[in-house]
């Protein structure tokens, strides 16, 4: 191999490496998950991953840096979205390679759910054929905003928050299948606790959005 040859693969690599160094941070990873639901603003961000808005602002220009992110000035307030739709699958698909290297991450997921009683997901495939048969009602329990950024089809809204004064606006003759932002979303646990509470017959699907477009599954967007 000529110099020029391994300078050229030297300066790729390095290139590429620049990813990598940028999700090198558990909170990047978690503001990325949150990006594939919708664009938002570095405070709506630092609430959600439990950091103070300086740290999230920190991991916001890492990001950016890395050209995975971008932002855009609306009056005060500066919203931060996906650099693009590729970015979201990326993250998906890094989640799912992880999950089938690291043992660890089913160890500590099977743990948390063990301790809330709860029972395995619905299957999504099961679910695409209940739902076109009327059988299930599909309930999206994150916040309005990411509902009308991308929902499943046919799911109703009504945002963990407001469950519990809405649950009459539920049918009670069939099964409620909550879903929220992914697999470690615990908006739709708490959901499910809640409706069976109530005497509702309900379970939780663990895929999210960005799950169900990597599908290659129809995803709704409000008008």
């Amino acid at each position: 191999m000529t110099s020029s040859s391994r300078q050229f693969k030297n300066d790729i690599y390095e290139q590429l490496s620049h990813i990598g160094k940028s999700l090198s941070a558990g909170p990047r990873l978690e503001i990325l998950d949150l990006l594939c639901q919708s664009p938002r603003t570095v405070e709506a961000l630092a609430g959600q991953v439990g950091q103070s808005v300086a740290n999230t602002s920190h991991h916001l220009q890492v990001l950016r840096r890395a050209r995975l992110v971008e932002a855009r000035r609306e009056g005060v307030h500066v919203i931060y979205s996906l650099a693009g739709e590729e970015v979201c699958a990326f993250f998906v698909a890094l989640r799912e390679l992880a999950e089938s290297r690291l043992l660890e991450i089913e160890q500590v997921t099977r743990q948390y759910l063990r301790e809330r009683g709860v029972m395995e997901a619905v299957d999504r495939d099961v679910l695409v054929r209940r739902a076109k048969k009327g059988e299930v009602t599909v309930l999206d329990v994150r916040p309005d905003v990411e509902f009308q950024a991308g929902h499943i089809p046919g799911a109703i809204s009504i945002p963990l928050a407001e469950l519990k004064r809405k649950l009459t606006q539920l049918p009670r003759d069939r099964e409620i299948v909550a879903y929220c932002r992914g697999p470690y979303c615990v908006l739709a646990i708490e959901a499910v606790e809640m409706l069976r509470k109530n005497g509702f017959t309900a379970s939780r699907l663990s895929d999210g959005v960005p799950d169900w477009r990597a599908k290659g599954l129809p995803v709704e967007v409000k008008q």
